[in-house]
C-alpha cells in the first residue's frame, strides 16, 4: 500500500476544497498532482463532490480518473458502475452481511481461497500442541466454513485432538445459522454454542476459558478505542488470539480526508477487481460487490468516525494494540502475509500467552 506525504495530504485537501467551490474541470489539476497519484486524486475529488450533492460534476471527475487507471486498480470505473445502479447516489444499498450469499461468494474467489489456505497453514505452524479438549471462540464466524476448515487442519496436523467447545459469535442471524450447521456437520461430536451478537455486546459476559480466540475479517468493525476495551475484557479468558485481517488505513483517518480516500482507492479497488476477475455469473458478481464491498466502501467514504461500519487498521497499529492490551502476559507469535501486492495485504497475526504464571494475571 502507498501513502501520501504530509504535504500531499494538505495539498489534496486544499485543492479539493477549491474545486468544490468553483467550476474547475478534471484537467485543471494536471500539473498540480504528480502523475502517479492523479487518478487517485480525481477519485477523491469525484467522491467528495458526489457526497456533497454535486453528482454530475462528481461523475466527470470519476470518468477522468477511470481513463487513467491501469494495472488491476480500477476503483473509479467500479464506482461509476455502482453509482449508475444507485441512480447516481452515494448510498449504502443494504447493510453488509444482511444476506450471507455475497460474502460467501467473496470468500470463494481464488485470491481469497489461497489467502485462507495460507492462514490455515500459519495457524498450524504458530500454535502449540494442546493435550486437553480444545476450546475455541470464533469472533465474527461468518458462514462457519473457515471455522470448520481451521479445526480440521489443526486436527490433521496433530495440534489438537478432541474438541471440547466451539463458541460461534456473529451479528448476522443468517450467517450464524449457516455456521452452526457447517461446524456441526464437520465436527459432529463437538459442543457448539452460539451468540447472535457483536463481540462488543457480550465481551463482558464471557465466563469460561478458551484456548484460542480467532477472528477473520471481523474484529475491525469497531474503532481502536473500542477494540482495546473489549480485548481487555477477553484477555483473562483466552490463551491465544489470532486474527486474519486486511492491512488498510481506515481507523484513524476522518471522513472526506485524502488519506481515507487513498486507502479505500487501493484496498477496495483490488478486492473488487478480484471479484470481477473471477469466472462467475455477472449478476452474482455485481450482487457481491454492491451488497458487500460497496456497502462497506460507501460507509468509509461518507460516514463520520464512530458511525461507519469498518475500521481496518495497519499492521503496525494492530501490533501496538496487542502490545498495549495483551503484553506482557502475551507475546507476538506470528505476523505473516496471506496475500500481498503493492496495493493490498491480507495477513495473520497471533499473540499467545507465555506462561502458566502469567495465565493467572
Amino acid at each position: 500500500m502507498y501513502f501520501l506525504a504530509a504535504d500531499e495530504k494538505e495539498h489534496w485537501a486544499a485543492l479539493a476544497r477549491k474545486i468544490k467551490s468553483t467550476t474547475a474541470q478534471p484537467d485543471s489539476c494536471e500539473g498540480e498532482i504528480r502523475r502517479s497519484r492523479l487518478s487517485a486524486f480525481q477519485f477523491y475529488t469525484g467522491v467528495l463532490l458526489t457526497a456533497n450533492g454535486q453528482g454530475d460534476r462528481g461523475r466527470e471527475w470519476l470518468e477522468a480518473a477511470a481513463l487513467a487507471e491501469r494495472e488491476g486498480l480500477f476503483s473509479s470505473s467500479f464506482l461509476i458502475g455502482f453509482l449508475e445502479r444507485q441512480e447516481n447516489r452515494l448510498i449504502m444499498p443494504t447493510p453488509a452481511f444482511a444476506d450471507p450469499r455475497p460474502f460467501i461468494h467473496f470468500a470463494g474467489v481464488p485470491v481469497m481461497r489461497e489467502a485462507r489456505a495460507r492462514f490455515l497453514q500459519q495457524c498450524g505452524h504458530t500454535l502449540p500442541s494442546f493435550d486437553e479438549p480444545f476450546r475455541m471462540l470464533d469472533i465474527g464466524c461468518g458462514d462457519g466454513t473457515l471455522t470448520a476448515a481451521l479445526l480440521g487442519h489443526l486436527q490433521e496436523t496433530g495440534t489438537i485432538g478432541e474438541i471440547g467447545e466451539v463458541m460461534l459469535v456473529d451479528a448476522s442471524p443468517a450467517m450464524l445459522d449457516l455456521a452452526e450447521a457447517t461446524v456441526k456437520k464437520a465436527i459432529p461430536d463437538a459442543r457448539i454454542t452460539t451468540a447472535n451478537h457483536r463481540i462488543e455486546d457480550i465481551s463482558d459476559q464471557i465466563d469460561r476459558r478458551f484456548d484460542l480466540a480467532v477472528s477473520s475479517l471481523a474484529y475491525h468493525h469497531m474503532p481502536r478505542e473500542q477494540k482495546e476495551v473489549h480485548l481487555a475484557r477477553l484477555k483473562p479468558w483466552i490463551d491465544h488470539f489470532i486474527i486474519f485481517e486486511l492491512d488498510a488505513n481506515h481507523d484513524a483517518p476522518e471522513v472526506h480526508s485524502p488519506e481515507m480516500a487513498f486507502s479505500v482507492y487501493q484496498s477496495y479497488g483490488r478486492l473488487i477487481d478480484f471479484i470481477f476477475a473471477h469466472d462467475a455469473p455477472v449478476d452474482v458478481a455485481i450482487n457481491c460487490v454492491d451488497c458487500f464491498l460497496m456497502s462497506e466502501q460507501v460507509s468509509l467514504l461518507t460516514q463520520e468516525r464512530g458511525e461507519r461500519t469498518d475500521y481496518h487498521m495497519l499492521r503496525t497499529e494492530w501490533c501496538d494494540l496487542f502490545e498495549g492490551v495483551l503484553a506482557p502476559a502475551f507475546s507476538l507469535r506470528c505476523d505473516a502475509a496471506c496475500y500481498a501486492d503493492e496495493y493490498m495485504t491480507l495477513f495473520t497475526m497471533h499473540y499467545g500467552r507465555d506462561t502458566e504464571e502469567n495465565a493467572l494475571l
